[in-house]
């Protein structure tokens, strides 16, 4: 897991977000700054473009008809027994076992 992604996805993600690192930074403040309980997506939209979004509780964006390739939960049973109230200490340790080969395959769908 981490690094960064390849091909197609790359090619999105730099499209959309600039950089990696811009898009690093915008998903990992939509989960850091989710209050309370919920998640932040990266989402592919109808017409292929992609998003960075974040849900409270147990909402996700396939209500809103976006199709969800990659997500963290950000309730506190996620990252509690390990990081306490550390919320970004745990995103950022997230990104170092990111399944990008699955993310690849769910954006290629």
């Amino acid at each position: 897991g981490g690094g960064e992604p390849t091909g197609a996805l790359a090619d999105a993600i730099n499209g959309t977000f600039g950089s990696f690192q811009n898009f690093k930074e915008t998903f990992s403040k939509a989960a850091l700054t989710r209050f309370g309980s919920g998640w932040a997506w990266l989402v592919k939209n109808a017409d292929g473009s992609l998003e960075v979004l974040s849900t409270p509780n147990q909402d996700n964006p396939i209500t809103e008809g976006k199709y969800p390739i990659m997500g963290i939960d950000v309730w506190e049973h996620a990252y509690y027994l390990k990081y306490q109230n550390r919320r970004a200490e745990y995103i950022e340790n997230w990104w170092n076992v990111v399944n990008w080969d699955e993310i690849t395959r769910r954006f290629q769908k």
